[in-house]
């Protein structure tokens, strides 16, 4: 098994884990670094413990023998991630040889690859390609290099340049949309897309033929994804029907000009659009994939948006929809970010770790499942989908205890 090292083209602030939503065990118990001092809190860990296992077993029950996929099979970023949360159980020891479930998942999902080098079915070549990039690398079967190496590629295609080449003079350049008839950029995909090049380039680093001169351009990248955050500066740029909320400053819409979470008209007639919380993570992981600094205004205001508005109930400004794939990036950003406490509206401090752990065993089923009860919008009643958020949440949790 390729080992993936990390080195001094990690994150800046968070080099003590590996990747996306989980690690291979051979990664994380080798990268983690602990707290001096800390032990943790053994009695939350332990039921972390138990909750993942629930859910592991719940995942290797459900996947679909004869194919190796979960759930829809011309969607294999759903089986990238049922991948991805049984990677990650942290009952597994690093010596210990991948689960048959996931051999037979990653074949799937190598059989799903696309001469264009994008790994997909039908339709949402972006996100499908992405999340499956990932799993193939947790894999580390260096006989898949070379489709990691394509997938790459095909990532950095779909960056966006509309109008004037290499300039960003259209408020989509520079981001990365679904692909095929979605011609426009959005956070969530930029994100889940800048994810993978991250470590794909890292993780090719050490092979043959490395990963290549050919590069996203991350300066255009980073741009469009500050066009997404509420400010002054973006606001203006959207024009004089425009105007900005202070409650919405530093958080993040879908794309430039569009919310999930809709829209208010100021007293001056003019639209504001709402921030929401599962964009604000998406953008502050962006940021974290461009090694940005903490101390960059963007990132401090991200922090202080998701901060006042922090909540394990709902996904801010969106009450159920998107619920688990909220609880996945809040727990993935946070622990990147390195935060163990939050700082709410009213001046409490809170260990977030501990209040999203307890929702999540609130709702998990007694056959070790999550659903989304409250909403189906983006796929949330596919309880393969869900419980896999679900299960990576805790793991990100689990890890920093």
């Amino acid at each position: 098994m390729k080992i993936f090292p990390l080195n001094s083209a990690s994150l800046c602030f968070a080099c003590f884990i590996f990747v996306v939503f989980t690690a291979n065990p051979a990664f994380t118990q080798k990268n983690i670094s602990s707290k001096p001092g800390a032990q943790g809190d053994l009695s939350l860990r332990l039921e972390i413990e138990h909750a993942i296992d629930k859910g592991v077993i719940w995942l290797k029950q459900h996947q679909d023998q004869e194919s190796g996929a979960w759930s829809e099979t011309d969607q294999p970023a759903l089986t990238a991630l049922a991948v991805a949360a049984i990677a990650g159980d942290p009952s597994l020891a690093p010596s210990d040889k991948l689960p048959a479930q996931i051999k037979k998942g990653l074949a799937f999902i190598v059989s799903k690859k696309k001469s264009d080098g994008g790994i997909y079915g039908k339709g949402l070549a972006t996100y499908n390609t992405s999340l499956s990039l990932m799993a193939l690398m947790q894999g580390g079967d260096s006989s898949n290099d070379e489709i990691i190496r394509s997938a790459r590629k095909f990532l950095i295609n779909q960056q966006s340049d509309f109008d004037a080449r290499g300039q960003t003079d259209n408020v989509f350049d520079g981001g990365i949309g679904y692909g095929g008839t979605y011609a426009h950029s959005d956070l969530s995909n930029t994100h889940l897309a800048l994810e993978a090049l991250h470590y794909s380039k890292q993780y090719l680093s050490d092979t043959a033929g490395g990963a290549g001169e050919f590069d996203l351009d991350w300066g255009a990248a980073i741009e469009f994804v500050e066009k997404c955050q509420n400010s002054e500066k973006t606001v203006k740029m959207l024009g004089k029907e425009y105007a900005l909320n202070k409650k919405d400053l530093g958080g993040f819409v879908y794309f430039p000009g569009d919310t999930k979470a809709g829209e208010e008209v100021t007293s001056d007639g003019k639209i504001a659009l709402r921030s929401y919380g599962s964009m604000g993570y998406a953008g502050m992981l962006s940021f974290i994939y461009a090694d940005m600094d903490k101390q960059d205004p963007r990132m401090k205001a991200a922090l202080t948006w998701l901060q006042q508005n922090f909540s394990i109930d709902e996904n801010p400004g969106l009450k159920a929809q998107g619920l688990y794939y909220y609880y996945h990036t809040m727990a993935k950003a946070l622990t990147l970010y390195g935060a163990d406490t939050l700082t709410l509206a009213d001046g409490s401090k809170i260990k977030w770790r501990e209040k999203l752990a307890l929702k999540l065993f609130d709702d998990q089923q007694r056959d070790g499942s999550w659903v989304n009860q409250g909403s189906s919008r983006w796929w949330e009643d596919d309880p393969v989908l869900v419980t896999a958020y679900a299960v990576l949440a805790l793991e990100h949790i689990h890890r920093g205890l």
